[in-house]
């Protein structure tokens, strides 16, 4: 006899989340008035935006960051990967959570914080995030020199991001805080969404997965929901090589950054990410799940800050 399989458990979004209960399409409709057309009843009656359409998903994600975010201007090429807000703001609210810890459960907020957001990507969608929800600044890297521009052009664009995200090009595809951080440099914490895919073909199969689960349908030739570009989709050794390249360098840059983080999206990958952790002698680290719709994932932190070091950040940078 088979064994019945339990049904996973969806982890809900933060509890600061601004999208943690359903939609307001109505509202949404509103904010961005192209998004109507791509608002249809589903099996139930229930309407619903046709997830397995890149242009409805932009659609409705600029409209979640002009309605509940208040960002009016979120302009970047069509080629380039559009985020899922609620997912990424959930990172964000976990890395405030993860500083309140060392910050005897007070998020660190304001201007004096600042983060840094390895691949910062076109869309610029962690500091927007982080400067809204925190008031913390950024720096941003990227090894694509338009996805640099286009986040420059966004952060331009919006009066309450504006002269609070710096980004900075990434000249060595190889490197991740190398080039980019300077000695001079204090950063409260990092965050990363590395490449996931090692391979075009390996993304391809992921796109024709992740179509089938959205639509049912079988398509040879599926178009990325989310879109991205390559650089944003794959490097080579996939994510578990990059992030091992992370944190190799982080040990360079230790008493600079309180705590690095990263997405860990295959949990095959966590053996061989706490052996490169343990490498690098590392003073503390820990693992966060989290997870939204039907993809469970964790945060990766680390930092080699000891309690004398951690003691000295918070008197220094956070005023406790």
């Amino acid at each position: 006899m088979s064994k019945v399989k339990k049904p996973i458990e969806k982890k809900p979004l933060h509890i600061r989340n601004k999208n943690r209960e359903r939609y307001d399409l109505q509202a949404l409709n509103i904010a961005i008035p192209d998004l109507k057309a791509h608002v249809k009843p589903n099996l139930h009656g229930e309407d619903t935006v046709d997830f397995s359409n890149p242009i409805a998903v932009k659609l409705l994600n600029k409209a979640l960051l002009s309605h509940y975010y208040g960002i009016k201007n979120w302009n970047f090429p069509d080629e380039n990967l559009c985020p899922p807000i609620p997912g990424r703001a959930d990172y964000i609210h976990y890395v405030a959570d993860l500083l309140a810890e060392s910050n005897f459960g007070l998020i660190p907020k304001g201007e004096k914080i600042k983060g840094l957001d390895i691949g910062i990507g076109a869309n610029c969608i962690y500091p927007i995030i982080g400067v809204i929800e925190y008031d913390w600044r950024f720096i941003g890297s990227d090894i694509d020199p338009i996805s640099i521009e286009s986040a420059e052009q966004i952060a331009a664009a919006n009066t309450s991001l504006k002269d609070k995200i710096e980004c900075r090009l990434q000249e060595n595809p190889s490197d991740a805080l190398y080039g980019i951080l300077n000695r001079e440099d204090e950063i409260d914490f990092t965050v990363c969404n590395p490449p996931f895919h090692a391979s075009a073909e390996e993304a391809a199969q992921g796109t024709l997965r992740k179509i089938k689960n959205l639509t049912g349908k079988k398509d040879k030739n599926p178009e990325l929901n989310f879109a991205g570009i390559s650089t944003e989709l794959i490097c080579d050794g996939g994510e578990l090589k990059f992030i091992t390249n992370l944190i190799r360098e982080s040990k360079k840059f230790g008493k600079n950054c309180f705590w690095f983080t990263t997405l860990v999206s295959k949990k095959s990958n966590l053996t061989a990410i706490y052996k490169a952790l343990e490498k690098v002698e590392t003073h503390q680290v820990k693992t966060i799940p989290i997870g939204t719709g039907n993809k469970s994932t964790r945060i990766v932190a680390w930092t080699f800050l000891n309690k004398e070091a951690q003691k000295e950040w918070r008197t220094t940078r956070w005023k406790v």
